[in-house]
């Protein structure tokens, strides 16, 4: 039977939304080791033991698969642009913030999650915009190719 309306709509974005986090997610306990390995490489030692090593990998695995998924957002019609954003940057922003505190990666101190939420957003808000203007930028240019190819 053809659904249709919001639910089909929804489903089809939650079924998106999952494919993008599972074909990413690999790269987060990649990334994870990179890290350890610079730290290591820096002089640094480590003394990790299992429990910490395990917790990273799973952590940079969820926030992968977030970050992936989450880019379904933009890629919702019926929402305004500022919604996406929205949902976007907050599902990241709290994968994010839960993996450090969770991690120990920053302190659970007011100050510091403050700095966090500011470079964050000054961060998203920063890629955000570049990759918006770069995609309206090349838009018009397309635009204006075709209208010539029109008069032609």
């Amino acid at each position: 039977m053809l659904r249709i309306g919001w639910d089909y709509n929804m489903n089809k974005y939650v079924k998106e939304f999952i494919k993008r986090g599972l074909i990413f997610s690999g790269l987060g306990p990649i990334i994870a080791g990179i890290v350890y390995l610079c730290i290591e490489s820096s002089g640094i030692d480590l003394k990790l033991t299992a429990g910490p090593v395990f917790l990273a990998i799973i952590t940079t695995y969820i926030i992968a698969f977030v970050e992936a998924g989450s880019s379904v957002f933009n890629q919702i019609d019926a929402w305004p642009k500022a919604k996406s954003l929205f949902f976007q940057m907050t599902s990241i922003y709290i994968v994010y913030m839960g993996g450090y505190l969770i991690n120990n990666w920053i302190p659970f101190r007011i100050e510091v999650i403050v700095i966090f939420t500011s470079v964050f957003i000054a961060i998203y808000l920063t890629i955000w915009l570049t990759v918006y203007f770069i995609n309206k930028n090349m838009t018009k240019k397309l635009n204006a190719k075709l209208n010539k190819a029109d008069i032609n």
